[in-house]
């Protein structure tokens, strides 16, 4: 049982001072937690610390690839409409990178 921070991290540095096990460390590209010193702060806590304090949605996976703070959870934006929007921003850079 570990989490996992992924590349969507922007390393602000609020997560790492708040674990329990010194269990997430600075690396490149982006912040890591060592596995075999993570417990998802149980017994320490009632959440995850990492995820209660991280301030991007979807950076803190879980055992099972699902985000800790999932697109939507932070900012109060329905999923739906979050998942338009970046389909709507990735068709303007593809329509930008094909315009001569």
């Amino acid at each position: 049982m570990a989490l996992e921070i992924v590349e969507s991290c922007v390393n602000c540095w609020a997560c790492e001072p708040l674990c329990p096990n010194q269990a997430i460390v600075e690396a490149k590209p982006h912040f890591k937690i060592i596995a075999d010193r993570c417990t998802e702060c149980i017994g320490d806590h009632d959440d995850a610390q990492c995820a209660s304090i991280c301030p991007i949605e979807g950076a803190i996976l879980d055992e099972y690839g699902e985000p800790l703070n999932p697109p939507g959870s932070l900012t109060g934006i329905p999923m739906e409409l979050a998942l338009s929007l970046i389909e709507k921003a990735r068709i303007a850079e593809a329509r930008a990178a094909a315009a001569p």
